[in-house]
């Protein structure tokens, strides 16, 4: 979620005819932990792992915001099989915990020949096969290896590994960027590129879908019982109509990019890699401004400055 940018009275950057505003994203912590997903071959590991992720874009409605890190060859996994990372983060450790444990339960567990690993082996341990081995209904044994323990669970293909603990460490979440652009085409091509060139970036993750938002937020609403709204400021529809507007006419289209990562740096560097994906393209691609929304720096200790990001500054 983000609200409208703050700018200031600096003097615009531009890059390849692309303006990049002077303001910042603004991001929050947030408890992180990473899973290891195998299986017989890729295509199942993913399967097991696009759904382990589903409905996980924002930790306003979903209880977690998780989506695929990176895939796994097989002579780095822990099984000697091909993999898929995720990455899940939420507001709290117990809220995640609780995420994981229901997600590996009910999309993970019943994938055909799969199995779930610790993707972070430092921090606060919290259940990942330590309470889905009952499933086994007492058929279930496990083995310590190398300090670890993993519980292996009869199914009907075989059996089901899952180590008994992950870990949870501190994260960071809401890291964002805004594209501006002349028509919902340019948008979405340049928000391609984007994502593509962040999802390189290891450490982090674009939960929403393709990576991209289109309903951008600001904090509360008219209505008392929402606690966020469509950023007005950013809708062109409402450019004539709305009390204020960051658009000028030639925007006819804005597409948000959410990024959470496992550190500042993380989250950082893909914001970067971001803004470079889009600048290379030029504006004659289409998209002529990049933005970034915050809440005044009040809410977030972590802000984001696009103008440092380019290299007028100091970075994270």
């Amino acid at each position: 979620m983000s609200a409208s940018a703050s700018t200031t009275e600096n003097p615009p950057l531009t890059i390849n005819g692309v303006t990049i505003d002077d303001t910042f994203a603004e991001a929050f912590p947030m408890k992180a932990t990473r899973l290891v997903i195998t299986a017989r071959n890729l295509t199942w590991a993913r399967h097991a792992a696009v759904a382990a992720t589903g409905f996980a874009t924002s930790v306003i409605a979903c209880g977690c915001e998780a989506a695929i890190e990176r895939e796994i060859e097989p002579d780095a996994s822990p099984d000697g099989r091909p993999g898929i990372a995720v990455l899940l983060f939420s507001m709290s450790g117990k809220e995640l915990a609780k995420q994981v444990e229901r997600r590996v339960g009910q999309c993970v567990l019943t994938c055909p020949t799969s199995a779930v690993y610790a993707g972070i082996t430092e921090g606060e341990a919290i259940a990942l096969g330590k309470n889905l081995r009952f499933f086994g209904d007492g058929w279930q044994i496990s083995k310590l290896i190398d300090g670890a323990r993993y519980w292996r669970v009869p199914v009907m293909d075989g059996e089901f590994v899952a180590q008994e603990t992950t870990c949870v460490i501190k994260g960071v979440g809401g890291g964002n960027l805004l594209l501006l652009a002349r028509d919902p085409d340019a948008a979405l091509a340049g928000a391609e590129a984007a994502v593509e060139a962040m999802r390189r970036v290891p450490g982090v993750i674009m939960p929403f879908p393709g990576g991209v938002v289109r309903s951008g937020s600001k904090v509360g609403s008219k209505y008392a019982a929402l606690p966020a709204s469509t950023n007005d400021a950013f809708c062109p529809t409402l450019a004539g109509l709305a009390a204020r507007t960051a658009l000028t006419d030639e925007t006819r289209c804005v597409l948000e990019i959410v990024v959470d990562g496992i550190s500042e740096a993380d989250v950082a560097n893909a914001m970067r890699a971001g803004i470079e994906a889009v600048t290379a393209r030029g504006a004659r691609a289409g998209v002529t401004r990049i933005s970034a929304g915050n809440y005044g720096g009040k809410l977030g200790p972590f802000h984001f400055h696009l103008h440092r990001l380019c290299g007028n500054g100091d970075t994270p």
